[in-house]
């Protein structure tokens, strides 16, 4: 399997590169509109053939390129049906899977941090998006979030997975690249220890952020597929 990790400084965001050696197909994983460059140079280096864009969820902190990459590569955009969002081209469940090459990306519906959120799971990796991060977790107090969902979502779906599995999240504003099932399980400040639902919930109610900067820009955007 061909793997890259990319990073937009901006947003912190995370974009992964998934591709299949045999068949050349690859997938995107939370593309950002203002780094489609970057994703076409290595394209086109290692010669592959988008196939899919995949959003964990719609995003609020940075617009997606899922639009404009299905405009200059023919690629389906993927969200899950949960997400409010018209212009995707495949609309995925729980358990739902798409398939590039040899390589089998298995979504996990993983809500609370937005209604719609989505981990992917490949070959003893998890995509999870902003529902778990590295030593945190996506906050909960707008665009639909639930604090008690979340906790729920991250046990029965992440945490169940294998404790060598490695986490890669959505964002990480540390310099942190990745993690494991078993690390955030134990030692995760929010989550981990075995700490209950209600303490995530206080610990989540207490958090006072501000308001996100760019929600304003990004929601309305990310309805429409980053147009």
């Amino acid at each position: 399997m061909i793997f890259h990790q990319f990073f937009e400084k901006e947003s912190s965001t995370y974009t992964y590169l998934l591709a299949c050696e045999d068949t050349r197909e690859a997938v995107l994983i939370d593309p950002v509109v203002s780094e489609i460059e970057h994703y076409a140079q290595l394209l086109a280096v290692k010669n592959l053939t988008l196939a899919y864009s995949l959003d964990t969820h719609v995003h609020a902190d940075h617009v997606t390129a899922a639009n404009q990459l299905r405009e200059k590569f023919g690629c389906k955009t993927v969200l899950h049906r949960n997400s409010g969002v018209a212009c995707g081209d495949i609309f995925i469940t729980d358990k739902s899977a798409i398939r590039i090459g040899d390589i089998l990306v298995e979504a996990r519906y993983t809500p609370g941090h937005t209604n719609a959120c989505t981990s992917y799971v490949v070959e003893g990796m998890v995509f999870t998006g902003d529902a778990l991060l590295i030593d945190g977790c996506g906050r909960t107090d707008f665009q639909e979030g639930n604090a008690a969902t979340l906790y729920d979502s991250i046990h029965q779906q992440i945490f169940s997975l294998p404790d060598e599995t490695i986490v890669y999240p959505g964002h990480d504003y540390n310099g942190g690249l990745s993690s494991t099932v078993g690390q955030e399980r134990l030692h995760n400040a929010r989550l981990g220890n075995g700490r209950s639902k209600q303490e995530f919930i206080d610990i989540m109610q207490k958090l006072n952020l501000p308001y996100p900067k760019k929600i304003d820009i990004a929601l309305p955007a990310n309805k429409a597929c980053g147009k």
